[in-house]
């Protein structure tokens, strides 16, 4: 596995020239970039340290103009490299370079004090006592400082060592097994069509893979994979990775989308979080304002609710709700920095709470709790669960994670349920997929033929005198009138009754009916019609012809004309 790591500083520091005698190869892109000297755009390069790690390095650009560019950069880094030029020293975008990887949680770095060559000693030792300051209480506090040179290459084998040093204690890429890549570059590449790059986290991804593009939600496949400058056949999370694609053009993609496994992410447009407010800031932050969130690789025009207060102070943090404008994957823990386009300005940073927010925002106040999205929602499906939060958790009902009061509300409402459905019992089918599941925590309660009664209720359809009057009438049952429609059911079901065109019948009586008819047909051997059966039976047509139509189907007699004939199942009399 590398480890991806990010350049940071003022512009014109030597950030760009010591990624290239670092790594041997020229971070710059663009022939304007070689020509001015002056880093526009995100390079990459990586080298192999003494100890056998890879490193692979995001050179950013240090000017204030293409800050959104550098942002992209730093968005999914374990580590910084911070630079300082020893003889200009710390300068304003110094500073809001370490800002804004303190707002993006970066905890790793190594501090590099560049063209020591043209700097006399007094001036580096100033400059590195100046350093010292700054970082003070962030975490490059413990950093160690190095003194380099990248032309004669003074101090680089000392960096590489620090580096390695810094990556012993920078933790591993989680495989959560749902790979997200932000793209931060998209080209043609001759004879391959659409590359995208970017840093791979979350899971792995291999060749064949089928992915889904985002916002665009176009469904792509993976073609090829490169990472570290060679061929793979898959790739695992925190590497910088280029991914041949097919099936979208690469003028369909943009920096700041995002490579997903369908399915495997919650894409939203509204989500909770925190937000540090940037010490410096000389104003109060608000919902006024024209925002732009920096996350991932992409920047997005968004509004923004404080949360609680009606704004938040410099210095402090508070809590948002941010409205993007397309929905994308997001997890809590995130991270991203806020900007004022307006002023031109970053704000300050935080990371996502919650993905799906419940309550309105008068009402939130969310923060990483599982237990809390649990509790807001009630019930919640395992594998949704895992979508709002990242986290596995055990069902407590069926596949579903139960807040304890909803658990309960739920519990004794079912309860009061059976109970009121008497004896006869709830008819199962009318509950929901939650109720029958909670049908099982009811120890009282038992379930048999999709009826839930108590347990040690007395069955209500024990000698049910609807019964006994329909076996008594033999052929000529009486209508059930008022039985309760459920009841019946339930005595067809039990097999008390069977029921046919809406007449109920005793079900011995099909065995005297096919009786009757073997020695009808005995006697008439050519057939008999419904008004002869009628008389035989002793009833009306209004029974014959469900009795007759019942005996059709299981094969006892056969319909010829207007006559029954005797049919292959019919008993010998």
């Amino acid at each position: 596995m590398s480890h991806v790591v990010s350049t940071a500083g003022h512009v014109d520091h030597g950030k760009s020239t010591l990624v290239r005698a670092l790594t041997g190869v020229d971070p710059d892109r663009f022939a304007e970039e070689k020509a001015r000297g002056l880093t526009i755009d995100l390079g990459f390069a990586s080298t192999q340290l003494p100890s056998g790690k890879v490193l692979s390095l995001i050179d950013v650009p240090g000017h204030v103009k293409f800050l959104k560019n550098m942002l992209a950069g730093v968005g999914a880094v374990d580590a910084c490299l911070f630079i300082v030029d020893s003889g200009e020293g710390w300068k304003p975008q110094t500073e809001e370079h370490l800002r804004i990887l303190e707002l993006l949680g970066v905890r790793h770095g190594v501090v590099a004090l560049t063209k020591i060559g043209l700097a006399d000693a007094d001036l580096v030792e100033l400059a590195r006592m100046d350093v010292a300051d700054r970082v003070e209480g962030t975490f490059l506090e413990d950093a160690p400082v190095i003194g380099v040179d990248s032309i004669d290459g003074t101090g680089l084998d000392e960096l590489r060592a620090a580096l390695d040093d810094m990556l012993a204690t920078a933790p591993d890429a989680v495989d959560r097994g749902t790979p997200r890549l932000w793209v931060d570059r998209a080209f043609s590449a001759k004879g391959s069509g659409t590359v995208v790059t970017g840093t791979l986290t979350g899971g792995r991804i291999r060749v064949e893979d089928e992915l889904e593009l985002i916002p665009q939600h176009k469904t792509v496949r993976v073609r090829a994979l490169q990472s570290l400058h060679a061929q793979r056949t898959k790739v695992g999370p925190g590497n910088r990775t280029a991914i041949n694609l097919n099936g979208v053009s690469h003028d369909e993609v943009s920096r700041g989308d995002v490579l997903i496994r369908s399915g495997e992410w919650h894409l939203t447009r509204v989500f909770d979080a925190s937000l540090s407010v940037l010490e410096s800031l000389d104003h109060e932050v608000s919902r006024r304002g024209a925002h732009v969130l920096y996350l991932g690789a992409g920047e997005h025009a968004v509004r923004i609710r404080i949360l609680g207060p009606h704004a938040i102070a410099p210095g402090t943090t508070g809590k948002i709700r941010v409205h993007l404008p397309t929905a994308m994957p997001l997890l809590p823990g995130d991270r991203f920095v806020l900007r004022e386009s307006g002023r031109a300005e970053t704000i300050g940073g935080g990371e996502v709470l919650d993905v799906d927010p419940q309550l309105r925002a008068s009402e939130a106040d969310p923060d990483r709790s599982v237990d809390r999205v649990v509790a807001e929602r009630g019930w919640v499906l395992v594998d949704d669960l895992v979508l709002l939060t990242g986290e596995q958790r055990e069902p407590d009902v069926g596949d579903w994670v139960v807040a304890p009061e909803a658990l309960q509300e739920a519990i004794q409402t079912l309860r009061h349920r059976v109970e009121d459905a008497g004896a006869l019992g709830l008819d199962t089918a009318m509950l929901a997929d939650q109720e029958r599941a909670t049908l099982d925590l009811l120890h009282e309660v038992a379930v048999e033929g999709g009826r839930a009664r108590i347990a040690d209720a007395e069955d209500a359809l024990a000698e049910h005198p609807f019964v006994a009057a329909v076996r008594e009438a033999k052929f000529a049952p009486p209508d059930p009138g008022d039985v309760d429609r459920a009841e019946l059911r339930e005595l067809v079901r039990r097999g008390e009754l069977i029921v046919e065109d809406g007449i109920y019948f005793a079900p011995e009586v099909l065995d005297d009916a096919a009786q009757l008819l073997a020695t009808m047909l005995r006697e008439q051997p050519e057939g008999v019609t419904v008004s002869e059966v009628r008389e035989r039976m002793g009833n009306t047509r209004k029974h014959a012809m469900p009795l007759l139509a019942r005996l059709d189907a299981t094969g006892m007699t056969r319909r010829r004309d207007n006559l029954r004939i005797a049919g292959a199942r019919l008993p010998a009399n």
